[in-house]
């Protein structure tokens, strides 16, 4: 007899998004859904709007990765108008990009991750001498890691649990037989979950600067709201450039010496999950930080491309543009679309709720119905994977030798195979990886800027198209970015200066998909397929490998359904 698994709603994430897991009789996933349970609608909000104004729509979708809509948002109205935004403008976009992606990354390994590894109440049997022996042999050069400095964590974890206030850290599966860390390596970890707690709001402040705040700084179709002079007083100058210089050297020591060394470590004692959690096998990546204008992809950062099965032998050619490539489908989504259609290219899109669901609250949906907020995007027919592992996979397959090296050198450090990265682990060590690529690539984003300054180039913007008197009568646009979780893309449709259509597809739709016409299952679902699962009532297992996406369902949905929901659920259907 089959067992029904319900996690509803799935914390440690952004958004709202119920999990069921179908368990054989060996307690392995058998089947799994995924729902998204709020609709989003802010498609419906921007028509007749000013395009000009949608970014600023757009980027409060989200407040955690806050900027990336923004960034596609204004390079779709910019590729409708024809608009090339000046050198320095470009730069700049690339700096807040990577900024963002360094600290999102940080963040989700140690506040929304790693306790899916990490047993927080362990750590108070460590012993802080050994806790400091161990940090000193993952990172030699970290400088916190002195026993005074673990005793001391030790003593703020110790009158958490006393109070019995554990606050954070309240409602989580410890004592889960799951769990492997000693307990030093739990302190370990728990320290530096607070110093990534305080460093994360000083990387921030890079947007702060170039946006004027942050959350959601502001952007400007056309390149940068901000005037940068060298000299000035009342500009960017270099006082603010020096400030920015120190806070990424900060956020390189992170990184490097605590970040990285903090997942290779853990990484060590979870070898058997880079057998579980593969997925598709199908990848995605549109591609990002431009190096000679956003229309020449040959010179990307991030490769553009897509992997299927797999096949790290051939890289196929991606074009959003495409209708034969990218379709939306609702075959168990809860829209409709006009005249009976079931699939759309996004420039076609449409944005019709139409629930069919049962009644808030329920004990499970029927997985042959419709049972999701969420569309289903589908490249070429193929359900895909998008994110930290599709990019790093699809740099690695081009032949980058920036993704080799870095990829070479973690899969040497682990003593593992390059085929583990298809995995949940490999999920989670792609994201470290990419970040060690992104605070590289900010230093020097960072170091062409102030050549560019110093050389005598001041531009910002270019404004010659913002009268809407300029513009054609009906135009098309994309504008696409690599959200930390992954591909991302807006299409626009400009009629009479005003937006007649306008169509989302983020990340974490791709990835939180339903099944679509064909019984294809989404990244999520098909990478619980096989999962073990040493104790259904503690679903543990189910986070590590959900997590390992860091979903994000406010992009992929908005406005909250019926009231009635509970805030917590793990649910037995036998």
């Amino acid at each position: 007899m089959s067992t029904r698994v319900v996690v509803d709603p799935v914390t440690r994430i952004e958004g709202h998004l119920r999990i069921e897991a179908i368990l054989n009789d060996s307690n392995h996933v058998g089947d799994a859904i995924s729902t998204g349970t709020m609709w989003r609608g802010i498609e419906v909000i921007l028509r007749d709007r000013d395009p000009r104004d949608a970014w600023a729509f757009c980027e409060r979708i989200c407040g955690v990765c806050t900027t990336v809509h923004a960034l596609a948002s204004v390079r779709c109205v910019e590729n409708a108008l024809g608009i090339r935004v000046p050198k320095n403008a470009e730069i700049i976009r690339n700096i807040m990009f990577l900024t963002q992606m360094v600290q999102d990354h940080v963040i989700h390994f140690y506040h929304l991750h790693a306790l899916d590894w990490v047993d927080i109440v362990s750590a108070l049997k460590a012993d802080p001498d050994k806790t400091a022996a161990l940090a000193q042999k993952v990172s030699p050069s970290f400088p916190l890691s002195s026993p005074g400095y673990f005793r001391d964590i030790a003593a703020t974890l110790k009158k958490y649990v006393d109070s019995g206030q554990l606050g954070i850290f309240q409602n989580a599966y410890w004592g889960h037989p799951a769990y492997k860390l000693p307990p030093e390596a739990n302190l370990m970890a728990v320290a530096h979950y607070l110093e990534a707690l305080k460093w994360q709001k000083e990387i921030i402040k890079i947007h702060t600067i170039f946006g004027g705040k942050n959350p959601h700084p502001n952007y400007l179709v056309g390149g940068i709201a901000a005037a940068v002079s060298m000299q000035s007083d009342n500009a960017i100058n270099m006082e603010r450039l020096n400030f920015i210089k120190d806070l990424i050297d900060g956020a390189t020591q992170i990184v490097e010496q605590m970040y990285i060394p903090d997942l290779l470590a853990i990484a060590s004692f979870y070898p058997e999950w880079t057998q579980i959690g593969a997925g598709l096998g199908n990848y995605l990546v549109y591609g990002d930080i431009p190096q000679n204008g956003i229309s020449d992809v040959s010179k990307f950062r991030f490769p553009r491309g897509a992997i299927l099965n797999k096949n790290l032998n051939e890289v196929l050619s991606v074009d959003p543009t495409d209708a034969s490539q990218v379709q939306e489908e609702i075959a168990h989504s809860w829209y409709e679309y006009s005249d009976g259609k079931t699939s759309l290219h996004p420039w076609d899109g449409e944005t019709s709720p139409k629930y069919t669901g049962p009644k808030p609250p329920y004990k499970q949906l029927d997985e042959n119905a419709k049972y999701s907020w969420l569309k289903s995007p589908r490249w070429k027919g193929n359900a895909m994977e998008v994110g930290p592992l599709a990019r790093v996979l699809v740099g690695y397959a081009s032949g980058n030798t920036e993704f080799k090296d870095v990829v070479t050198e973690a899969i040497g450090a682990l003593k593992v195979p390059a085929s583990a990265l298809f995995s949940t682990l490999g999920r989670t060590a792609a994201r470290g990886l990419e970040t060690r690529l992104a605070v590289r690539w900010l230093l020097d984003e960072y170091n062409q800027l102030v050549a560019n300054l110093k050389a005598g180039d001041s531009a910002t913007a270019d404004t010659s198209k913002w009268d809407p008197s300029s513009w054609p009568a009906e135009t098309k646009g994309y504008g696409f970015t690599e959200a930390p979780r992954g591909a991302l893309c807006h299409w626009i449709h400009i009629k009479d200066a005003k937006i007649a259509n306008y169509q989302i597809v983020v990340p974490s739709t791709w990835n939180a998909s339903p099944k679509d016409g064909k019984g294809q299952r989404g990244a999520y679902e098909s990478a619980l397929i096989g999962t073990p699962m040493a104790d259904p009532q503690r679903p543990l297992e189910i986070l590590r490998t959900i997590h390992s996406f860091d979903p994000c369902l406010a992009c992929a949905s908005h406005v909250l359904s019926p009231d009635g929901r509970t805030l917590s659920e793990v649910v037995i259907v036998p």
